[in-house]
């Protein structure tokens, strides 16, 4: 028989109280006797939040997505609501996406906010994540709430919440509403709908919505190039189909190719691996059909809509997916001339990235004479810099998970308005007999040749967070002094909040909050990033190697020399 460790036995044991309904309580006696392994995994820890909300498997446990967990989130939420906002009619908003049970739990989280006598707008059908940020500010709402696992595997789900900025939660709010949520018992949750509290939205705010994101999305591209770019588009199963097309359509791409067989939401995804547009293997079937038609550019988003992939023809007119550090850096450099070019520059802009992104976007800042601000990975970050200095305009930003977020109207990345800002550089581009490809090229050119890419290691369960945890540990403990025969220079914390320079053997305070990240800077430029993720079971290292580029006809070479050099550094760190 397989030992349940005393702790989680009082975990579980709680949930075989009346409060549980008896289906649950089934289900764990039955697990405790044939599968006393997965009832630990289910129960040995409260799911937490993460950079992306709250994410895990769906199922019976304090560790799972299920209506009991949900619940006593919205429940501590709620309670926090009334406190925060005393004596104030209280609104939120509910959107989900294709996921199962999502529809399901979405109402599950509606009635206990309506039971708490708060309103709710809740979607009547799947919507993508940025049209819910968008909700939020649109009905003037105090929160809302967005059921999604983002891009995770069919058996995952989650719960974002959302503040009356439309930004994700960030401090100080975060901790205080986790504190609530812990203080509270599961016996506590009203569960009982106040159905008259509870208002069903839909067309009229998705009008809304795709016409703001033409609107935001738009630049001055002439009829003539819109018609000639040929689109492929595909929804990977997601939301997206429910706002793409119709925002392409009315902002006058006529032709816009989808990929049928991935058209119709399903929780299942069955025609990928893994709905994640940063895996090529996503865009496989869009990558054929845009070769059958000879399309110029082809996108695809994730389940909720909030992330974009981009495949575009290289100089040799094959089709190539760009990563998250290329896709931003153009979108960013675009925006930038255009604002440039319509004297909307005044020296109180900003754009916004995050600390394990490309430098390169510091040099497109430095290169307009505006602030390029750095936070933590996660859009919520920069919802916050947007609300922190309401003095400044922001103009755009992203991070390199492929996410970017254009001007402040939705305040979280959204895979809309920037699958629209995608097809307006491509367009211009192919009018004036260039191409998104070619454009990028000359940023480099422009700005230096930077390469990045992102090395995730997988470690699941309860052994696989201790083996992250002590890598960090032991990175902390023996930090590298040489990465691929190069000297580190410079090593920043975000734990310990210190960045230690070993140029002149100084220390200095970092000014963003806390978080576990290790990053490392070497004497050659390179930069190495490691964090384990905040919504999967990983931890990442996110490399970054740059040179010189004078001309196009070096960009090959180029990019062979420095894709050889972050081969040498995963080699030197035995990261493979």
């Amino acid at each position: 028989m397989i030992y349940i460790d005393p702790k989680i036995l009082d975990r579980i044991n709680t949930w075989l109280t009346p409060t549980f309904d008896t289906e649950t309580q089934e289900f764990i006696k039955n697990s405790i006797a044939h599968n006393p392994e997965e009832i630990q995994e289910s129960f040995y820890k409260d799911l937490e939040f993460g950079t992306g909300g709250m994410r895990g498997v769906m199922g019976v446990g304090t560790n799972r997505i299920n209506k009991y967990t949900l619940g006593k989130n919205t429940q501590g939420l709620s309670n926090y609501m009334h406190k925060v906002f005393a004596n104030q009619p209280l609104k939120v908003a509910i959107a989900y996406d294709c996921r199962h049970n999502s529809k399901e739990l979405a109402k599950v989280v509606a009635d206990v906010f309506s039971a708490n006598g708060i309103k709710v707008f809740l979607f009547e059908d799947l919507r993508p994540t940025p049209e819910l940020s968008f909700a939020v500010k649109h009905l003037d709402c105090h929160c809302g709430i967005v059921l999604t696992a983002s891009h995770n595997p069919p058996e995952y789900n989650g719960y974002k919440v959302y503040w009356q900025d439309g930004g994700q939660l960030v401090p100080p709010q975060d901790a205080e509403i986790i504190t609530e949520i812990n203080s509270l018992d599961y016996s506590e949750i009203k569960f009982k709908a106040n159905e008259n509290l509870i208002e069903y939205i839909g067309k009229e705010v998705d009008d809304v919505f795709i016409n703001a994101s033409v609107k935001n999305g738009s630049f001055n591209t002439s009829k003539e190039a819109k018609e000639s770019l040929n689109i492929v588009f595909t929804s990977l199963h997601g939301t997206s189909i429910t706002t793409v097309p119709e925002t392409l359509k009315r902002a006058g791409y006529t032709n816009v190719n989808i990929v049928k067989e991935q058209e119709a939401p399903n929780g299942n995804f069955p025609t990928v691996k893994s709905p994640n547009p940063e895996e090529p293997e996503a865009l496989k079937m869009a990558i054929e059909l845009a070769n059958k038609v000879n399309a110029d550019i082809v996108i695809g988003t994730d389940p909720d809509c909030d992330r974009l992939g981009i495949a575009v023809r290289n100089l040799d007119d094959e089709l190539v997916l760009l990563n998250g550090n290329q896709t931003m850096v153009m979108m960013t450099d675009f925006l930038l001339k255009d604002w440039k070019n319509n004297n909307k520059l005044k020296g109180k802009e900003f754009i916004g990235s995050t600390i394990v992104s490309t430098p390169m976007m510091l040099r497109l800042a430095a290169n307009y004479n505006l602030e390029c601000k750095v936070g933590l990975t996660g859009f919520k970050w920069i919802a916050k810099m947007i609300k922190d200095f309401p003095e400044l305009d922001f103009i755009g930003g992203g991070e390199e998970s492929f996410g970017f977020m254009v001007g402040e109207f939705v305040r979280d990345k959204d895979a809309v308005t920037s699958t629209l800002l995608a097809c307006e550089i491509a367009a211009q581009a192919k009018a004036k007999g260039s191409s998104f490809y070619k454009e990028l090229i000359q940023l480099y050119i422009d700005n230096g040749f930077y390469k990045e890419r992102l090395i995730s290691l997988t470690k699941k369960g309860i052994e696989g967070a201790q083996e992250i945890k002590q890598m960090m540990i032991d990175a902390r403990k023996n930090p590298l002094s040489v990465i691929n025969n190069s000297k580190v220079t410079r090593i920043e914390d975000y734990q310990l909040s210190i960045a230690k320079n070993f140029i002149n053997n100084t220390e200095e305070a970092i000014n963003i909050p806390k978080s576990n990240v290790l990053i490392y800077y070497t004497e050659d430029g390179s930069k190495i990033a490691l964090r384990p993720s905040g919504t999967e079971p990983k931890i990442k290292f996110y490399i970054s190697v740059n040179s010189e580029i004078d001309n196009v006809s070096a960009f090959e070479t180029t990019e062979q020399k420095l894709e050889s050099k972050i081969d040498a550094i995963i080699k030197d760190m035995k990261l493979t």
